[in-house]
């Protein structure tokens, strides 16, 4: 007796070439990064404690927040800076990058370092 032609039955003579991983991450672009160094600038401006700003990129997907995360001090440069962190989330991958802003003209913050945050 043989078997009847159904989908099953030729799911078992299929050859298997390889497996499906995980979705690969995905690196922050420089336009993403543009967005989060925006926001950061924003939420540094408006200056109120305990706030944070969301950023988006609608071309990629790409978003997150923007939070300061420490008192202002004086930075090398003889300015007000202060650091913050920001999320970065994009399909499946979540992360988390550290930066510096100090302060310019009339109050506005202009971003020093955004990289990838290291636990100490």
């Amino acid at each position: 007796m043989s078997r009847p032609e159904t989908a099953f039955a030729k799911m078992e003579d299929a050859e298997i070439t390889g497996t499906i991983g995980p979705p690969p991450e995905r690196e922050p672009t420089e336009a993403d990064l543009a967005f989060a160094r925006n926001a950061a600038s924003d939420v540094l401006t408006k200056g109120t404690k305990d706030s944070s700003q969301p950023w988006q990129n609608p071309q990629t997907g790409a978003r997150g927040s923007v939070t300061p995360i420490a008192k202002t001090y004086v930075g090398d440069n003889g300015r007000t800076c202060r650091d913050f962190l920001a999320s970065y989330v994009n399909g499946k991958t979540e992360r988390w990058l550290q930066g510096s802003a100090c302060r310019i003209e009339r109050g506005r913050w202009d971003i020093q370092t955004l990289k990838p945050w290291q636990q100490s």
